[in-house]
C-alpha cells in the first residue's frame, strides 16, 4: 500500500499504543506452519514463517483458546482422577473452581457481567438451541386469538427449524410464522422503522418475537432495546438469540427489560467447540412462591413460570432427598435440568476469567477502532486503484455491528479468494454464494492482523477477477 496513511508501520504504531495489547498473549494463536500442516499434502518441511502467527480473524465462528484453559482443565483432571466423587462436594487447596455441584457458580457472576444482568437472572446449561427450545416451552403460550411467532427472515436455520418445531408441536401451521425480512435483500439490513412496523402489523395475532442480537450473516447489531420496549408495549413476549453478540457489544438484559435470551460460548466467549451455553429469564419471570393453596402435606405447591423441569433446577437444600416434589430454584437456574458438564464449564470459567482482566466497555471501544480500520482499508484505493470485486454490507454505523464484518464479493470470486486466503494462513468464513465474514475480535486481534488482510484480500480479489 501507499506510504503515509494507512501503513504496515501506522498498523504497529496503533498497536504500541494500543492499552489492551497484552491480552494477545492470554491466547495461543495457531502458526502458519500449523495451518499448512492441515494439509494432508504436506510434506511437513517448514519454511521461512512457519513459526509466525496466523492471521486469525474467526472468532465470530469459533474462538481461540486461552492459555489458561490448559491449567483450569489440567487440575479438573487431576481433582477427579486423584479425588473420584469426592470432587463434587469437596474443595480442593489448588482448585480453580468450586466443587463440581456448584460449578455453574464458577461461571454465572462473570457471565452476568458480560450480559448486564443480575447474577439470578443467568444460569449456566445446555446448548443454545436445546436452550432455546426450553424458553419456547415457557414464553410462547398460544391463544386462539394470539398464536403467531415473528422472526428475522434470515434467521440462523436453527433458530427457524426451532420455531417450525414449536408451532407443529402447538398443531399450528407454518404459515404462523412471521417474517421480517430487509427492503433491500441484497445487503440484508434490517432498518429499526422496518422492524418495528413489522411488529405492529401482526400485533393482534402474535404472541412472540425471537431476533438475533448481532446478526450472523450481516453483522447487524440490532437496537435490542428500543425493539424489545416496542414489543412489550403491544403486549407481546420478547426473547433474543445472542450467539453472536455475547462477548461482543456491550449488553444490559436486565436493565432492557427483556424477557428471555440464550447463546453459546464457543465463538466471542472462546469456552472451545460445542461448549456449554448460557441463558437469562428476566427476574419478574423467575419469582417462585408456595402457592396459597399449599398445606402442610407432603405434597407442597408452588407457583413459578412453567417450565421443563429437571433436577438441577431444584432447590439445592432439598436436591439430594430424592423426592417427587420439585421445588424451583429462584430465577434462572430454575430452568436447569441435568448436571451441567463440568469439563465444559470450567473451559467457560477459564475464558471469563480472561474476560475478568478488563471491562465490556473497553473491549467495545477497542472492536470499534479494529472494525472502523478494517473498513477504511477495504475502501482505500491501493495505488490508484479503487476497491475491485466487493463490497462491505454490514452498516457503516459504527453503533449497528459488533466485530464482524461481512463483505460480498462480485458473482463467481469465493472460491479462488478462499483458495488464496487459506494458502496464505487467512482464517475467516464464508457463507455461501458471495459473502466473507471478517472478525477482528478485540481480545487477541491487531491493527497489524487487519492490515495484512487486507493487503492479502485484495489482492486475492484481483487474482480471482483475472482468473475469471
Amino acid at each position: 500500500m501507499k506510504s503515509g496513511k494507512y501503513t504496515i508501520e501506522e498498523a504497529r504504531q496503533l498497536d504500541a499504543a494500543d492499552p489492551l495489547g497484552h491480552l494477545r498473549e492470554e491466547f495461543t494463536i495457531p502458526s502458519k506452519g500449523d495451518l499448512k500442516r492441515r494439509n494432508l499434502k504436506h510434506d511437513g518441511d517448514k519454511e521461512p514463517g512457519d513459526e509466525d502467527p496466523s492471521i486469525y480473524l474467526c472468532g465470530n465462528s469459533l474462538g481461540l483458546q486461552p492459555k489458561r484453559t490448559t491449567e483450569y482443565i489440567d487440575r479438573y483432571l487431576k481433582t477427579w482422577g486423584t479425588q473420584g466423587v469426592y470432587g463434587h462436594f469437596k474443595e480442593f487447596d489448588d482448585a480453580l473452581t468450586p466443587p463440581w455441584v456448584d460449578i455453574d457458580l464458577a461461571a454465572r457472576g462473570r457471565m452476568a457481567t458480560v450480559v448486564g444482568a443480575n447474577e439470578e437472572e443467568v444460569a449456566i446449561m445446555g446448548t443454545l438451541t436445546a436452550n432455546l427450545h426450553f424458553l419456547l416451552a415457557s414464553f410462547y403460550k398460544p391463544t386462539k386469538e394470539k398464536y403467531k411467532i415473528i422472526i428475522e427472515g434470515k434467521a440462523f436455520p436453527s433458530d427457524h427449524y426451532a420455531v417450525l418445531s414449536q408451532l407443529a408441536h402447538h398443531s399450528l401451521p407454518a404459515e404462523a410464522l412471521i417474517t421480517i425480512d430487509p427492503p433491500d435483500p441484497e445487503i440484508h439490513y434490517l432498518p429499526l422503522d422496518h422492524i418495528l412496523s413489522t411488529i405492529s402489523a401482526h400485533a393482534s395475532e402474535t404472541a412472540l418475537v425471537l431476533l438475533p442480537g448481532v446478526h450472523y450473516y450481516s453483522g447487524q447489531f440490532l437496537e435490542i432495546q428500543k425493539i424489545t420496549a416496542h414489543a412489550h408495549g403491544l403486549g407481546i413476549t420478547i426473547g433474543w438469540d445472542l450467539a453472536h453478540a455475547v462477548g461482543n457489544v456491550p449488553l444490559a438484559l436486565h436493565d432492557w427489560d427483556v424477557d428471555f435470551a440464550t447463546w453459546c460460548s464457543y465463538k466471542y466467549l472462546n469456552a472451545g467447540p460445542g461448549a456449554i451455553s448460557g441463558l437469562f429469564v428476566h427476574g419478574k419471570h423467575g419469582e417462585v412462591v408456595r402457592s396459597p393453596s399449599a398445606t402442610e402435606s407432603e405434597t407442597e405447591q408452588f407457583e413459578y413460570t412453567p417450565r421443563f423441569s429437571g433436577w438441577w433446577g431444584s432447590e439445592k437444600s432439598t436436591r439430594f432427598r430424592m423426592e417427587p416434589v420439585f421445588r424451583p430454584i429462584p430465577g434462572a437456574a430454575g430452568w436447569q435440568v441435568s448436571n451441567p458438564s463440568v469439563l465444559d464449564t470450567t473451559s467457560l470459567a477459564a475464558s471469563l476469567s480472561v474476560f475478568a482482566r478488563t471491562s465490556i466497555a473497553s473491549l467495545r471501544e477497542r472492536s470499534l477502532q479494529l472494525t472502523q480500520y478494517l473498513v477504511e482499508l477495504l475502501d482505500h484505493a491501493e495505488d490508484g486503484d479503487t476497491a475491485q470485486g466487493y463490497r462491505i454490507i454490514t452498516s457503516r454505523n459504527r453503533d449497528e455491528r459488533g466485530a464482524q464484518i461481512s463483505i460480498k464479493l462480485d458473482e463467481g470470486l469465493l472460491d479462488k479468494v478462499m483458495e488464496i486466503l487459506e494458502k496464505e494462513a487467512v482464517v475467516v468464513d464464508e457463507r455461501r454464494p458471495d459473502v466473507v465474514r471478517v472478525a477482528p475480535t478485540p481480545l487477541y486481534n491487531t491493527f497489524e492482523d487487519v492490515w495484512n488482510f487486507v493487503k492479502i484480500f485484495r489482492a486475492a480479489c484481483k487474482d480471482a477477477i483475472a482468473a475469471a
